[in-house]
């Protein structure tokens, strides 16, 4: 028989489980092939399981949807972070580094969040196309491109935010399968409030989306000057993100819950 290997799954961006965005994790001794991390994803069908092993300067971390590898994933980084410091894999204190397809990520714990140190990925505005309401729902004040494939649209209010019913199918065929929807938040605790649909890798909408704040950090100091952000996820689970731009770099702090811990048996 096969030696085990662990997988994890944890709920990111949350304090309690079944809320924030699950992922998996599963730390390796030796790097696997594409094939088979891509056939663990799909047997998760999380929206992203990530996958940790050793190279050449430090960790190697792969990021995969059921359906495709993408350059960078936050929830995934968040649980990661999460798993190696709980498990003992990262001493309390210390700041891991990973190296991803996005560039070198670290992540560290602070005042019991787990911290991530991303890159800025400050979006371009763009011309509203005639029929985009049909994709998504509703005509955006303002369209933008990002980092990585993302459109970013501004929308009037955060109920339109919370309403919208996009037409996944539409949009996956479309230019528009990767799509922020934001606006400014109508609880006072939160900065702002935001949805994530990525149609195009096969999720139709992200419960809580790390990697875009990427884009929505210099997004919003832009509009408001703040460099400090609160914002909300505000899908069915729902989550909490602590935001930061420093240095034209984005740090994504949140909360995470482990849910289980299974042993792979291929």
């Amino acid at each position: 028989m096969k030696t085990a290997r662990v997988i994890y799954q944890v709920d990111s961006f949350t304090g309690k489980p079944f809320g924030g965005n699950p992922a998996g994790v599963c730390i390796l001794d030796r790097k696997p092939s594409t094939a088979w991390m891509q056939n663990v994803a799909m047997e998760m069908n999380l929206s992203e399981t990530a996958f940790v092993f050793p190279g050449l300067s430090g960790h190697t971390i792969r990021f995969y949807t059921p359906e495709s590898e993408i350059a960078l994933c936050g929830h995934a980084t968040l649980a990661t972070g999460h798993i190696m410091f709980e498990t003992g894999l990262a001493a309390k204190g210390e700041t891991i580094i990973l190296f991803s397809k996005a560039g070198k990520l670290s992540v560290s714990r602070s005042g019991g969040l787990v911290k991530m140190d991303f890159p800025s990925y400050p979006p371009v505005a763009i011309n509203i196309p005639e029929g985009i309401e049909k994709l998504i729902g509703t005509r955006p004040v303002e369209l933008y491109r990002s980092g990585h494939g993302w459109a970013l649209a501004l929308l009037k209010s955060e109920s339109e935010v919370r309403n919208l019913k996009p037409d996944f199918t539409a949009m996956k065929n479309s230019d528009f399968g990767d799509i922020i929807v934001t606006a400014i938040s109508d609880d006072k605790r939160f900065d702002f409030c935001v949805r994530c649909f990525v149609p195009a890798l096969g999720i139709n909408e992200d419960p809580v989306t790390g990697s875009a704040h990427c884009s929505l950090a210099p997004f919003w100091y832009g509009k408001t000057g703040m460099t400090q952000f609160v914002s909300r996820q505000v899908s069915k689970r729902g989550g909490i993100l602590k935001v930061l731009l420093k240095n034209n770099r984005v740090e994504i702090s949140g909360k995470a819950k482990t849910i289980f811990k299974a042993e792979l048996f291929v």
